[in-house]
């Protein structure tokens, strides 16, 4: 079965929970954020680790305000099944923008809503601050696979129903025909019985 691959993995209107929904509204303003990898490590090692993984493409964060923790992912299309295995692009992880910070940015999805999270860390100490903000263009993208999926699921009921509907008149037919044929047994049988007797 794929029920979960096959799951919706975004709520029916993003844009009006992102708006109502109180954490949303936390995570708008702009948090202190703290890298967690490796935190049984030296700070030098979680120094080297820490840049290594933005290298990569991926870093863990938490926020400190709502302890939410984050692993994110620092490419363009964090959300597809196919990705390349390649650096990410300065627009995603930048070392030069500011001395002795790192900048970033990822597109993912928080509580079926879609968000692209930007900030930066500074990469002695390991914490810094960022924000996240409504994704429209993934929100867009989000909401047509789930209005397919919605449809698919829609069309495979439609098409199971019809089939039961089928089952059902077929059966019922060959029950009339089962029926009309025992008829015919009994009423040929007593006729042959009546002949019996008339010929006595």
């Amino acid at each position: 079965m794929n029920s979960i691959a096959n799951m919706p993995r975004v709520v029916p209107d993003q844009r009006a929970k992102f708006e109502n929904d109180e954490l949303f509204r936390k995570l708008c303003r702009e948090s202190e954020i703290r890298y967690t990898g490796f935190r049984d490590r030296s700070i030098e090692e979680r120094q080297v680790r820490f840049q290594s993984g933005c290298r990569e493409g991926h870093s863990e964060f938490a926020i400190i305000s709502t302890g939410t923790n984050l692993h994110l992912q620092f490419v363009p299309n964090s959300w597809a099944d196919d990705k390349i295995d390649r650096p990410p692009p300065r627009e995603y992880v930048d070392f030069e923008r500011e001395r002795g910070k790192v900048h970033l940015k990822a597109h993912f999805i928080l509580n079926g809503v879609s968000v692209l999270w930007t900030g930066w860390i500074d990469m002695v100490r390991l914490d810094g601050l960022g924000c996240i903000e409504f994704d429209h263009d993934r929100a867009a993208t989000e909401n047509k696979i789930l209005l397919d999926t919605i449809e698919q699921k829609n069309r495979r009921l439609r098409e199971f129903e019809e089939r039961q509907r089928l089952s059902g008149l077929h059966t019922r037919q060959e029950r009339r025909v089962e029926n009309e044929a025992q008829a015919r047994m009994v009423q040929s049988h007593s006729k042959t019985t009546s002949a019996s007797y008339d010929s006595h």
